[in-house]
């Protein structure tokens, strides 16, 4: 089981590395607009200090963090240019060696307070019998 460790702990960190690289790319000049879009939206939600589902709910509630967000990342990661994405993650790597803290962006919080606004909004309405 010992040697699993390693191999995990250097998986994390080039999860976290990537994640935060993607945060640069979407800051990047020579990014693809067509991948800005998806950019936006996985970089909010990996940055957001909310979740779509909230981690206290068993077993899914942390689904999107270690199934559902490192494959979008891995797939964003992919279709970027490999010098951006080359130049983001040495960019992400200064950043972690430096101590800075995890950015945050707002609209993540937006984004996903919208969806659960609907979300309760359509579970209201189902309920009252409108």
């Amino acid at each position: 089981m010992k040697p699993a460790l390693p191999a995990l702990k250097t998986w994390m960190h080039a999860a976290k590395r990537d994640g935060l690289a993607l945060w640069f790319a979407l800051r990047h000049p020579l990014t693809p607009g067509w991948i800005k879009l998806g950019l936006l939206l996985v970089v909010a939600y990996a940055l957001s200090p909310i979740d779509l589902i909230p981690d206290f709910i068993p077993v899914i509630g942390y689904l999107d963090e270690a199934i559902l967000l490192p494959l979008a990342v891995g797939l964003l990661a992919r279709a970027l240019p490999d010098g951006v994405m080359a130049d983001c993650r040495e960019q992400a790597e200064q950043w972690l060696a430096d101590g800075h803290a995890k950015p945050r962006m707002l609209l993540g919080v937006v984004l996903i307070g919208g969806i659960w606004l609907v979300a309760l909004a359509a579970a209201w309405s189902a309920w009252s019998g409108s």
